[in-house]
């Protein structure tokens, strides 16, 4: 019945049935079998603590639930202020459910063809996942479960999203190439967008037009009430902290005499006197052009200029001890460079990668350095380690409480940290409550940790910076989105209604403009019986493209 189906779509006759048979599959579902939120309608045939009720499957409100918290955490991801208020009033709710009910609707008419989802289908999706994949690269299914875990979800549900998702792809994706049309039937839809169009425009602007009298206290209060969630202070979280920094393990970081003397005697051929050479060499692939090459340097000739005459290019390592030279080059080539006296040039000498000439251009000795010359040098290394180590040490001890289930509390007082309390922050980190509050830099992981946890969750170790400090973070409280009281935002709404108003009375005064202008009147003088301080009209070309792009084009005045 699928491949039936397939085939189908691909015909033109095909592409009308298509659109028929899903229309009426839509108007099935829409008429018949599925309802309303249960709250909204009195039940309408819905009982328990179902939503919506689609075909024989039912929108429990908890599945609900969990797939608006889902999709509320997805766009976080790219909005972190977003919160669940703000989600719903855009329209998150009502999206979230039309989405279930639509890839029901489509899940239950292909088991009704005879479609079918295999558990291997699912199981492979799963695995392909990658986010799923451990080090090994392959699919990891203790990190599946703390991802189940972490977004409070089971693998039934994810497993039942997969089946509707592919039942909705198998049905929907067939059906995409008949989105396309010919090229002659296109073409004149698309040439209209060429077509441009010059005309007259004119601008009211709000502020030119009578305020009006002051709004009264009943135009504030329902002003507020239908636009509340412009008052609406977002989804805010108070955050416990304690920082644990490498100032606080310096004690523990000082190294002792013994510990660097120790190191200086481990590092002795590190800090011994050390011979190093600047040297310009050149690989040649034939023996004969290397010792012509040769010749020519010793003749006088820069060796640059020897290797350029011959279609090479030489090249120069400048102050490179003996070890490191012969990584470059090899072991013979080495010896001959750092055996040969300033100015001496060697080779030909064998290599794998053919003859090397090289001539050697200066000779540095360095002295050796003594153990009190670089004891601030091992110092600060072996300090760094140190500490390090100290805080790794912590680390692994407050881990280790917090799987055994401590408190934010417990481990505060088990390390001795200074433990701070922030006020109640939106996600980046501003108190609303406060004018001049500013996102501080310095706890904006530790905020981002906040808002990522659920309440109940334990505290979490959060890294911070790069020189192995890091936080023990707890949620305090979470502060649900809550409108400001009209008393504290009486300004903005009075502010906000007085806009409006402003807008409403311009807009009165356009329609009357254009109401003159359709009866044959010219722009410029429907403007002017405004008898209002408002700009001169001007003309403006437009292609039809560029008044479909922008919508305040849309009022131009054709000629």
């Amino acid at each position: 019945m699928l491949a039936f189906f397939r085939r189908l779509t691909h015909s033109k006759v095909g592409v009308v049935i298509t659109f028929i048979v899903l229309g009426v599959i839509a108007l099935a579902f829409a008429a018949g079998d599925i309802t309303g939120l249960s709250s909204m309608t009195g039940g309408a045939g819905i009982t328990g603590g179902d939503v919506a009720k689609v075909g024989k499957a039912e929108v429990t409100e908890n599945e609900l639930k969990t797939q608006v918290q889902t999709q509320l955490e997805g766009f976080r991801q790219e909005q972190p202020t977003l919160d669940m208020a703000t989600f719903i009033n855009q329209g998150g709710f009502e999206g979230t459910l039309d989405r279930i009910i639509s890839s029901m609707a489509l899940e239950q008419f292909g088991r009704a063809q005879g479609m079918v989802v295999s558990k291997r289908a699912v199981d492979g999706q799963i695995a392909s996942i990658p986010a799923l994949q451990g080090p090994t690269g392959k699919f990891d299914e203790n990190l599946y479960r703390q991802v189940l875990a972490q977004r409070k979800l089971t693998d039934a549900q994810i497993r039942s999203d997969i089946v509707r998702d592919t039942y909705a792809q198998q049905l929907t994706i067939p059906s995409t190439g008949a989105t396309q049309v010919a090229s002659q039937l296109a073409l004149p839809y698309a040439s209209l967008l060429l077509e441009k169009r010059t005309g007259t425009i004119g601008f009211i602007p709000a502020a030119a037009v009578p305020a009006g009298p002051a709004p009264s206290d009943a135009d504030l209060a329902t002003f507020y009430k239908r636009n509340v969630a412009r008052y609406t202070v977002p989804e805010r979280r108070i955050v416990r902290y304690a920082v644990i920094s490498p100032d606080q393990v310096k004690a523990q970081a000082v190294p002792t005499d013994a510990e660097i003397a120790k190191t200086y005697q481990q590092d002795r051929a590190r800090y011994a006197a050390t011979e190093k050479r600047t040297i310009t060499q050149v690989v040649v692939a034939d023996q004969a052009g290397a010792n012509a090459i040769a010749a020519k340097v010793k003749a006088g000739t820069s060796l640059a200029d020897a290797a350029r005459a011959a279609g090479l290019e030489a090249s120069t390592q400048a102050s490179v001890e003996k070890a490191a030279y012969a990584g470059t080059t090899s072991a013979q080539v080495a010896d001959a460079a750092f055996a040969a006296a300033s100015g001496a040039v060697i080779g030909p000498v064998r290599t794998p990668l053919g003859w090397t000439v090289a001539k050697i251009d200066r000779i540095e000795n360095v002295p050796g350095r003594t153990l009190d010359q670089v004891r601030g040098e091992i110092a600060a290394a072996l300090g760094i380690q140190k500490s390090a180590a100290a805080l790794s040490a912590i680390h692994d001890k407050i881990d280790d409480s917090l799987s055994g289930n401590a408190t934010f509390d417990e481990v505060v007082a088990d390390q001795k940290l200074t433990p701070v309390t922030t006020p109640a922050l939106i996600a980046n980190g501003i108190n609303p409550d406060d004018d001049a509050s500013k996102p501080d830099p310095a706890i904006a992981p530790l905020v981002a940790a906040a808002f990522q946890a659920a309440e109940g969750d334990g505290p979490q170790l959060v890294q911070l910076g790069t020189d192995g400090g890091f936080a023990v973070v707890a949620l305090g409280r979470v502060v649900p989105a809550t409108p400001r009281p009209l008393a504290q935002v009486r300004a903005a709404v009075l502010r906000d209604v007085s806009a409006e108003r402003a807008r409403q009375a311009a807009r009165k005064v356009a329609a009357d403009v254009l109401a003159r202008i359709n009866k044959g009147m010219p722009i410029a003088q429907s403007l002017a019986q405004t008898k209002l301080p408002i700009p001169a009209p001007r003309p403006l070309t437009a292609s039809r493209a560029q008044i479909a792009a922008d919508p305040a084009v849309h009022r131009l005045r054709s000629r």
